[in-house]
């Protein structure tokens, strides 16, 4: 894979300007870079999802290329098909084996140039020896038992999933599909330890390239063999030997060395200025010095270090507009299942109450019904029997896995047209999540899923709900914004319902009870009990 001239904008905004790289074949690359380096933009258009202003990406004829996104895209999700058809889809070797019989069968009937149809019969066979067809079902369910996609999974229709099971699913067909290049964008949001363990092992023996963005660091190090370095300061990119710990050495000893030659600079720019302020108005040779030190100052500053400030954070807080009634919410008898003429519910007889200020926390293997209970409360779903009590005081506010509320159409200020404040206050609030300048009129359709929640949380944070109700809110944020977040979350006045795979988050929040589904048991919160429960859930994948 080759980068020529590659130059990406979105409006005044350069993302990389002129990258010049060669990729080599069968690595595995991690892609690194700070917030708005254009890591998933630069995906976008290996993907042809976007298009680069100026250059091109170069990849060898024939080479195929896809990949698994943060967020799973509606085209997959509204998919009315079995799992285990939309899986077999990832080779395509019942089609060629069609084509090869229907060659046969003319080679047998026809009085044509048989030299065509045998050359046609060739190429299919290599297709076909390509997927392994012999093997190509052994392969797929071999992948399937490693993702722990379960039998039930593979009976039911991608729309009835829950996000992270759309997400084992696309990732498993990535992997049965076997393109030459796989790019993997967070891919291990919902993944359990033994997935995880089986993607690493997966991705190490897999002949092809490999790029991928990650947060997860102890993935990037076992996988990946070389980094590449999207930065932000030049806006080029850089490929560096060596796993993401190798490279964090690497460029912390650079980064060291700018800042003393940026420093260098400074004190020879501050000694040049202060001689042309002194000598500029005077006479004979003095005056010679300061147009002298003039032209020595407009070079340096031609080729000035830039050198980044640190990276801001977000900061914001979550106020109520009024207290919520004691109880702010009750569920009695709730039942739901999505395909109706199914017997079997997803969420059972449901039973529980909510306390003001109470921080509730929802647990259970993906597909238990976690994000179909809060899609339940909030109304995108109606149940099929029992009741949701909402107390004649509560304001709710939704923060949702698959960022699925907020308009790709539309750009950041237009997703808040539906609040009360000016376009001043909203981009004084914006700033606070990072969006400054003319960040706040890209279309939300461009942005990373990690743009893409900051502007979900900047909405909740205006709601002035007093009853949350948040759907795996860390999925797409980097470590640090996760522990800010956490202590924002831990501070709020109101009660919160929380879903969340993640004990270091949840942790922090001050969670007072735990819902386990599908069975509907509620507990106190200790980590203990999470880890006993996550212990549980491998003991039922492997039928122990």
């Amino acid at each position: 894979m080759q980068f020529k001239n590659l130059t990406m904008s979105f409006g005044a905004q350069t993302i990389f300007e002129n990258v010049n790289l060669n990729i080599p074949y069968d690595v595995k690359i991690g892609v690194v870079g700070g917030n708005g380096a254009g890591k998933t933009t630069l995906f976008k258009l290996l993907m042809g999802l976007e298009f680069a202003d100026i250059g091109k990406i170069i990849t060898k004829n024939g080479y195929r290329i896809d990949w698994l996104p943060q967020v799973i895209s509606d085209d997959i999700s509204n998919m009315n098909m079995e799992v285990l058809e939309y899986l077999m889809q990832g080779r395509p070797v019942e089609k060629l084996n069609v084509e090869l019989q229907s060659l046969y069968d003319s080679l047998a009937n026809s009085n044509s140039n048989q030299n065509e149809i045998f050359n046609k019969i060739e190429k299919v066979q290599k297709q076909l020896d390509y997927w392994d067809s012999y093997n190509a079902e052994t392969t797929l369910f071999k992948i399937i038992d490693g993702v722990k996609l379960s039998d039930d999974i593979l009976l039911k229709k991608i729309n009835e999933l829950s996000g992270g099971q759309k997400s084992k699913v696309a990732f498993a067909k990535l992997l049965y599909s076997n393109p030459e290049i796989i790019l993997l964008d967070e891919p291990t949001n919902h993944l359990d330890e033994d997935s995880k363990k089986y993607v690493i092992n997966y991705l190490k023996n897999y002949k092809g390239t490999v790029l991928i963005i990650s947060h997860d660091v102890d993935f990037l190090d076992q996988v990946t063999t070389k980094t590449l370095f999207l930065d932000k300061r030049t806006k080029t990119f850089s490929l560096y030997d060596g796993n993401y710990s190798y490279f964090k050495k690497v460029q912390k000893e650079k980064d060291e060395n700018i800042l003393k030659q940026a420093q260098i600079q400074q004190q020879e720019e501050e000694k040049l200025r202060e001689i042309i302020n002194k000598y500029s108005s005077a006479s004979g040779n003095r005056k010679r010095m300061a147009q002298d030190r003039e032209k020595k100052l407009e070079k340096l500053l031609s080729n000035k270090i830039e050198v980044l400030s640190p990276n801001r954070k977000i900061k914001f807080n979550l106020n109520i507009e009024r207290e919520s009634s004691t109880i702010p919410l009750k569920i009695e008898n709730l039942c739901f299942r999505y395909n109706k003429e199914s017997s079997k519910n997803i969420i059972d007889n449901l039973n529980f109450e909510l306390h003001r200020g109470e921080k509730f926390l929802v647990v259970g293997e993906n597909g238990a019904g976690k994000s179909t209970l809060l899609k339940l409360i909030i109304g995108l779903l109606i149940a099929d029997k029992g009741e949701i009590k909402i107390g004649n005081k509560t304001d709710m506010g939704y923060y949702a896995q698959e960022l699925e509320l907020l308009d790709n159409t539309k750009t950041i200020l237009e997703n808040f047209r539906d609040t009360s404040y000016s376009q001043k206050q909203l981009r004084n609030i914006l700033a606070k999540f990072l969006f400054l300048g003319n960040d706040v009129y890209k279309n939300v359709g461009i942005l990373s899923p990690g743009e893409k929640s900051r502007v979900a949380l900047a909405k909740l944070s205006i709601s002035g709900a007093n009853l949350l109700l948040l759907d795996e809110p860390t999925n797409h944020l980097d470590p640090e914004t996760q522990y800010l977040i956490a202590d924002v979350f831990k501070d709020y006045q109101g009660t919160m319902i929380v879903v969340s795979h993640n004990p270091d988050f949840v942790d922090n929040l001050g969670i007072e009870r735990i819902l386990i589904l599908p069975t509907g048991e509620i507990s106190y919160y200790d980590r203990e009990t999470v880890e006993q429960y996550k212990i549980l859930n491998k003991q039922r994948r492997k039928g122990l």
